[in-house]
């Protein structure tokens, strides 16, 4: 039986200052790129680790909004909303460049992210920006989306991304940072969390109920607050379980 192969991935440069104590444990990194945070000396910084790891590397763009990191939506007009996309990304492309990495995936942030699971006019937004790239990349996709639909009918490549350390709410929809339970700060709960969405492809909601669920790619957040420790403990019990982490 052939072993099951999946990523952690990261959000990073985003000045949380912890991500030389995570690369060495995932396998993908989503770089902040001058968004919601980071500048060309960030960036520099990451690519540079990410390149030591050989960890893939992700640009993570977002709504131009450093105040609100990118958390919040944004009244821009497509025209402003792919310029400022496609610049967020030339910047990390051209870091990539000056170190002869290449650019493995596309993730978007915050506000961003969730509004192209739903909003159509913002996920075609994301896949023309992909379409327009030079290179090709994967679009990291929330499952039973938008923009998982629409990157699947322009034939760009996905990974479906789950949320390692966030509830769920019964429509796959993350549960608001507002409420008290949506970060899962518990060690063992992330790694439950994690393998049921991995071996038996539900994800349990916050209301208890069990609902069908896809992910390749599983995200921890840096700034939960003992982010080193869950993902020390999340990876080292998924390869017991003989699931390799690449």
């Amino acid at each position: 039986m052939q072993s099951k192969r999946i990523d952690i991935n990261v959000d990073m440069g985003e000045g949380i200052g912890n991500d030389a104590e995570l690369m060495p444990y995932i396998s993908a990194c989503n770089i902040a790129c001058g968004g919601h945070a980071g500048n060309l000396e960030t960036m520099r910084q990451v690519v540079s680790l990410a390149k030591h790891y050989e960890v893939k590397v992700g640009a993570h763009p977002s709504f131009p909004d450093k105040i609100n990191f990118g958390r919040v939506k944004m009244n821009m007009s497509s025209v402003a909303l792919f310029d400022s996309l496609k610049q967020q990304i030339g910047s990390l492309y051209k870091v990539l460049q000056d170190q002869q990495i290449e650019l493995h995936h596309i993730k978007p942030h915050g506000a961003l992210y969730n509004l192209a699971a739903l909003d159509e006019r913002i996920a075609k937004i994301i896949i023309d920006v992909v379409i327009s790239l030079e290179c090709s990349v994967k679009l990291f996709v929330p499952y039973k989306s938008i923009v998982e639909d629409l990157a699947i009918k322009n034939n760009i490549s996905i990974a479906y991304e789950a949320f390692a350390d966030r509830n769920y709410n019964d429509d796959l929809s993350l549960v608001s940072r507002s409420k008290k339970d949506a970060v899962i700060h518990n060690s063992d709960m992330v790694f439950n969390h994690v393998f049921r969405m991995i071996e038996a492809e539900k994800v349990k909601t916050i209301s208890g109920k069990e609902k069908p669920i896809k992910a390749e790619t599983f995200c921890l957040h840096g700034d939960n607050s003992n982010v080193v420790d869950i993902i020390k403990n999340l990876r080292m019990q998924l390869e017991r379980k003989g699931i390799q982490i690449s």
